[in-house]
């Protein structure tokens, strides 16, 4: 299948508003998260992803410029495999520069609309299943270690989670799992 003719506008918005305030589209408030629950409410903001998977329309665009349940997917799969990255860098480097990540180039790069909805469901599980782990093993006095994106914004493995969960548990919204 060729590329979808109409592709979701690049994403300019920067989402870190969400640590200062609610998400107005989903509700989801950063402070009210304890970071030392990650490792539960990743699992618990993945485990929809297999159901929206098998559903009939997990390969349908609502519209043309929309991603489909199964382009989320493939997006959350991939936060989850980046963010896993990010912890493991700020936990072992001092303030490390966060690699780029081009979610859009990758969508396209990655032909998520030609992806396996059963592959993606089973990389995604995995993929929380190591995300969880990670956040799991942070020691208390980690938290507060820095690290850099690539766009000048600065985190600690604290707002680093809470960054990160917002980011997971939105689609589910998107997706109208939640």
């Amino acid at each position: 299948m060729e590329t979808p003719l109409a592709q979701p506008d690049p994403e300019d918005k920067d989402w870190t508003f969400v640590l200062e305030r609610p998400c107005a589209e989903c509700g989801f408030v950063a402070a009210d998260v304890d970071v030392t629950d990650l490792p539960d409410l990743v699992l618990a903001a993945t485990a929809p992803w297999a159901q929206v998977l098998a559903g009939p329309n997990a390969t349908v665009r609502p519209a043309p410029r929309v991603w489909s349940p199964l382009e989320y997917a493939c997006h959350v799969r991939d936060v989850l495999r980046v963010f896993s990255g990010r912890v493991e860098l700020i936990r072992t480097q001092d303030d490390p520069l966060f690699p780029n990540w081009d979610q859009d180039s990758t969508a396209i790069e990655d032909r998520y609309w030609e992806q396996d909805p059963t592959v993606v469901a089973a990389e995604l599980h995995h993929a929380a299943g190591a995300i969880s782990a990670a956040w799991a093993d942070v020691r208390a006095d980690e938290w507060s270690r820095p690290g850099t994106r690539s766009n000048g914004s600065k985190f600690t493995l604290d707002t680093l989670g809470r960054y990160f969960l917002h980011d997971i548990t939105h689609h589910l919204n998107d997706v109208g799992a939640r």
